[in-house]
């Protein structure tokens, strides 16, 4: 069993990072506001979905609540507000300054890919003592905290997702207002 259970992981792992680079990617070169916002919930969800794999399901559950729930939100909703006019252009024409923006970042990366390939983590302190860290109960901070979560704080919570919510179906009737009526002058 346990033989299927990690090239298994490996796939899943596979599929987690493509969907990040390929989000990450759609966020930074599209053009179009709406669509990098909805690459960036694909970001924050293939993230949650590590979270999962690594067996942290309240910091992956956190993290699908706050970021997709509420900031990805927040973000298409400051979207519509902003209006701007859309570009036909997909990919934006690059210019010196983002050329050498994209070589330093990419020797970054890479300088950064080669240290953390070349470095003995099993010799690092931090790690070695970190099994003190896992021989601690911490099932009972978790369960309090998902406990007073869903409890005391519960009626907040919804409320503040409906508010969320309503606030998008505003800004989005906002943007179809006035484009109409941009329309009907022309």
């Amino acid at each position: 069993m346990n033989i299927l259970v990690e090239p298994l992981h490996k796939i899943i792992f596979l599929f987690l990072e493509i969907g990040l680079i390929l989000g990450s990617l759609g966020v930074v070169l599209l053009t179009n506001i709406v669509y990098s916002a909805f690459f960036l919930g694909l970001v924050f969800i293939c993230i949650s979905l590590l979270y999962l794999l690594l067996n942290a399901d309240f910091v992956a559950a956190a993290q699908i609540l706050i970021y997709v729930g509420a900031i990805n939100v927040l973000i298409v909703f400051a979207v519509m507000l902003i209006n701007k006019p859309q570009s036909l252009n997909y990919f934006p024409v690059w210019t010196i300054g983002d050329k050498i923006t994209f070589v330093v970042c990419t020797s970054l990366f890479f300088l950064l890919l080669t240290i953390i390939s070349n470095t003995a983590w099993s010799k690092i302190a931090f790690i070695t003592q970190s099994n003190n860290i896992l021989e601690q109960d911490l099932t009972e901070n978790v369960q309090r905290i998902g406990d007073v979560l869903l409890t005391q704080f519960l009626l907040p919570f919804e409320l503040l997702s409906i508010v969320l919510l309503v606030a998008l179906v505003g800004a989005i009737t906002i943007a179809r207002r006035e484009k109409i009526l941009e329309i009907k002058k022309k």
